[in-house]
C-alpha cells in the first residue's frame, strides 16, 4: 500500500509539473506573436527580427547548458534533429509573422488549436499512444473551440482569404514536429541542449530567405529603441518558452504536448483583443467553454490510465 501511494503521490506532482509547463508554454507562445506583431509595427524586417530571436534564444540556452553541464553530444544524429527539428519550428514561426500584418495575431493564435487532434492521431497511428475514448472527446471539444473561433475570423477575412489558408495549413507542421522531436530524441541529450539546437537550426533555416527577401536589413533591428527593447524581449520569450517546450516534451510526450495549441489560442486571443485592439470573435465564450471541458476531460483520460497503473501495482 504503501509503494501505491507513493506512486500515486509522484504521479500527481508529475500531472502538476507537466499542466504549470502546459500553461506555461501556451501563454509564452502567443506573447511571442505579440511581441512579433508589435515589431512588425514598429517598422522591424520580420524574417530577419525572427531569425536573430531565434538564434539570441539558442545562445541563452546554450550558455544555460554549459553551466549547467548538461548532457551534449555532438553526433550525426543531433545535427540531423538540429535541422529537421529547427526547420519543423522555423516554418510555422515564419509563416505567423508574415500573416500577421494581413489577418492579425489572434487569427494565428486559434491556428493553434488545430495541431492537438493532427498530432493523436498521428501517434495513435504510430502506436505512440492508446485510442481512449475519453481522451479522444477531450482532443475533439478543443478542436470544436478552435473551430467555432477559426470560422468567425475567415469568414470576414475578406481579401486575405489566401493567407487565411496558409495559415490554417500550419497546425499540420506543427504535429509533424511534436512527434518527429519524440521519434527522434538523441539518447542522452538534454532537452536545454536540445532546445538550443533547434533555435540554431531554425535560425540557420531562415538564413537564405532573410538574404533573398530582405538582405542587409539587419541593421534596421538597432535603428530604434523600440525595435531593440522588443527584440530582446522576444529572444527571452523564446529562450524560456522552448526551454519549457522540450521539458513538457520529455515529461509527458507529444499529445500532451500539443494541448499548447489550446492555451494559445486562448490567450492569444485575448493578448489581440486587449494589448493589440483586434476585435473579439462574437462566439469568444462559447469556444472558451468548449476547450475548457475538452482540456479537463483529456486529462481525466490520463490520470484515469495513472490510476489504474497504480492499483495493477
Amino acid at each position: 500500500m504503501s509503494n501505491i501511494n507513493k506512486s500515486f503521490q509522484s504521479s500527481n506532482r508529475a500531472g502538476i509539473y507537466a499542466f504549470a509547463c502546459l500553461l506555461l508554454v501556451g501563454v509564452l507562445l502567443a506573447a511571442s506573436l505579440v511581441v512579433g506583431k508589435l515589431a512588425d509595427v514598429a517598422g522591424a524586417p520580420r524574417l530577419t527580427f525572427l531569425l536573430v530571436a531565434m538564434a539570441g534564444a539558442g545562445v541563452i540556452l546554450g550558455i544555460i547548458a554549459i553551466m549547467q553541464r548538461q548532457p551534449m553530444p555532438f553526433n550525426r544524429r543531433t545535427l540531423e534533429y538540429a535541422a529537421i527539428s529547427g526547420v519543423l519550428i522555423a516554418l510555422p514561426n515564419a509563416l505567423g509573422f508574415l500573416a500577421i500584418r494581413h489577418v492579425g495575431a489572434g487569427f494565428i493564435s486559434l491556428s493553434f488549436a488545430f495541431p492537438i487532434l493532427l498530432t493523436w492521431v498521428l501517434a495513435v497511428f504510430l502506436g505512440m499512444e492508446r485510442l481512449r475514448a475519453m481522451r479522444f472527446i477531450g482532443v475533439l471539444l478543443g478542436l470544436l473551440g478552435g473551430i467555432v473561433l477559426a470560422s468567425a475570423k475567415s469568414g470576414s477575412a475578406g481579401e486575405a482569404q489566401g493567407w487565411v489558408l496558409l495559415v490554417l495549413a500550419l497546425p499540420l507542421v506543427l504535429a509533424f514536429g511534436n512527434i518527429y522531436r519524440t521519434l527522434r530524441w538523441p539518447e542522452g541529450a538534454a532537452p536545454i541542449f536540445l532546445a538550443a539546437l533547434m533555435m540554431f537550426g531554425g535560425a540557420l533555416s531562415l538564413l537564405p530567405f532573410v538574404l533573398l527577401f530582405e538582405p542587409g536589413q539587419v541593421g534596421a533591428l538597432f535603428e530604434s529603441t523600440q525595435v531593440i527593447q522588443l527584440l530582446a524581449f522576444e529572444i527571452a520569450v523564446f529562450a524560456i518558452l522552448y526551454l519549457f517546450y522540450f521539458v513538457l516534451q520529455q515529461l509527458a510526450g507529444p499529445v500532451y504536448l500539443s494541448q499548447i495549441g489550446t492555451v494559445a489560442a486562448l490567450s492569444g486571443t485575448s493578448f489581440a483583443v486587449f494589448v493589440l485592439g483586434e476585435a473579439a470573435p462574437s462566439n469568444l465564450a462559447l469556444a472558451a467553454v468548449l476547450v475548457i471541458i475538452g482540456t479537463f476531460l483529456f486529462h481525466r483520460g490520463a490520470q484515469a490510465r495513472s490510476d489504474q497503473g497504480c492499483a495493477a501495482s
